[in-house]
């Protein structure tokens, strides 16, 4: 009759730590079988641990990228959404801007009409009695949509015909300014008053071409 052996743990546990027992460190092919495995195990799961905390700190970051680009579009979206509600609102208002510029426009000269304006001008200080002393017009200086024309003045008269000069200035069609005004009085009881008058007149088509061009060739370069 065949009898069966009885499993011993303690003699399978003394042989396993038996195989860890002076282990060279510097040569682990040579280690038992048990050991070689048990450090192949540690090392495969060392690198998993380590790859899994890399991805984890990655996904960290990406995940922070994505809820800041959440909110980013969250406010372009109600920005856009107001702006949708709106737009009937900002058509008129737009509609309206481009009325007023219109006005302004027609309160700028051509450049046919300069002269006119200039007479316009001497007029308004010969029908208050006043004597010009200069009347220079100026170098034009040419902006992106209109030109600029600075006339040096020196009149002289009464205070009343003065300050009825400068109101028939400011009442004018077309837009002129007062600037650099000085008065001084004089001897015989008249003021004396230098200033810079400015006009402007809108600019042609062949003007505003012009004036492209060279920004055009900026932005290329």
């Amino acid at each position: 009759m065949a009898t069966s052996k009885k499993f011993d743990a303690a003699a399978f546990q003394q042989a396993v730590l038996g195989q860890f027992r002076g282990l060279n460190a510097n040569d682990p092919p040579s280690w038992p079988l048990i050991p070689r495995t048990t450090l192949c195990l540690a090392v495969i799961a060392l690198i998993v641990i380590g790859l899994w905390f890399a991805w984890l700190s990655t996904s960290a970051d990406e995940l922070e990228a994505e809820r800041a680009k959440e909110v980013a579009l969250r406010a372009d979206y109600q920005k856009k959404l107001a702006q949708a509600v709106n737009l009937d609102a900002l058509k008129k208002q737009r509609e309206q801007v481009l009325q007023y510029v219109t006005q302004l426009e027609k309160q700028l000269p051509s450049k046919a009409e300069m002269d006119a304006l200039l007479s316009d001008i001497n007029q308004a200080g010969l029908g208050r009695s006043l004597n010009f002393d200069l009347f220079r017009p100026g170098n034009v200086g040419v902006k992106e949509y209109y030109a600029e024309l600075p006339i040096t003045l020196r009149v002289s008269g009464r205070f009343h015909d003065i300050g009825s000069f400068a109101a028939d200035i400011a009442n004018l069609s077309r837009i002129v300014t007062l600037n650099n005004v000085s008065i001084v009085p004089q001897k015989d009881g008249n003021l004396v008053m230098d200033a810079t008058a400015k006009t402007f007149r809108y600019l042609d088509n062949d003007e505003v071409a012009a004036q492209r061009k060279p920004a055009s060739g900026a932005a290329k370069k």
